[in-house]
C-alpha cells in the first residue's frame, strides 16, 4: 500500500472534511478527520490492518494495544491480518464487573504495540500507554493512522514511545478538494 492509496481512501470515505471544527482537546480547525468514518468503510480499514501489520516487528511476541475508542477496530483488525492478539486500555475503569482498566490477557513484561487513529496532542494515547505499563506491558512503539502534526507525535515519544504514523496532516490535506 501507498501513502496515497490510503489518502484517497480516507478521502472516498469522506473521512476529511473542512469547516470549523472543534477538537477533543478545546482547540478549533479547518479541518476534521472522522475516525468514525474511516474506521467503519472496509477498504480504509483493511488498508490501516495491513499497513499497521506489515510495521510489526517480533511476530508472535509482540501483542497490540487498542485505545479505547478509536484505536479497537484498528486493533481487531490488525490482530486478524498479523495473527496476534491485542488488549485494550480503556479510557477509564469500569465499575462493574472485573473493573479492569486494560481489557484481554495481557502477561507481565509483554511488549505492547499501541495503535491509534489519530494524534492530535497525544494525551490519549499516553494516557494509554501510561495504563498498559502499570499493568506489567513493555510499551516503546505506537503506530497511528494520522498525525496531525499539532505536538501530539513530540509528547508521546518524550514519554519514551516512538511514534509512526501511516500519514501525516501535510500529506493528507495536500491537493485536497476543499469544497
Amino acid at each position: 500500500m501507498t501513502n496515497q492509496e490510503l489518502i484517497d481512501a480516507l478521502r472516498a470515505a469522506d473521512a476529511v472534511q473542512f469547516g470549523e471544527f472543534e477538537l477533543s482537546h478545546g482547540g478549533t480547525s479547518e479541518y476534521y478527520v472522522d475516525k468514525y468514518l474511516f474506521e467503519t468503510d472496509p477498504r480504509c480499514l483493511e488498508l490501516i490492518a495491513e499497513a499497521f501489520a506489515a510495521r510489526l516487528e517480533g511476530g508472535a511476541d509482540t501483542k497490540l494495544g487498542g485505545v479505547a475508542l478509536g484505536g479497537v477496530p484498528l486493533a481487531a483488525a490488525t490482530s486478524v491480518a498479523a495473527g496476534v492478539p491485542y488488549v485494550i486500555a480503556r479510557k477509564q475503569r469500569k465499575e462493574y464487573g472485573t473493573g479492569n482498566l486494560i481489557e484481554g490477557d495481557l502477561e507481565e513484561g509483554e511488549e505492547v504495540v499501541v495503535l491509534e487513529d489519530i494524534v492530535t496532542t497525544g494525551t490519549s494515547l499516553i494516557d494509554a500507554v501510561e495504563a498498559l505499563r502499570e499493568a506489567g506491558a513493555t510499551v516503546n512503539r505506537a503506530l497511528v493512522v494520522v498525525d496531525r502534526e499539532e505536538g501530539g507525535r513530540e509528547n508521546v515519544e518524550e514519554a519514551g514511545v516512538e511514534v509512526e504514523a501511516l500519514v501525516t496532516a501535510s500529506e493528507l490535506l495536500a491537493d485536497a478538494d476543499r469544497d
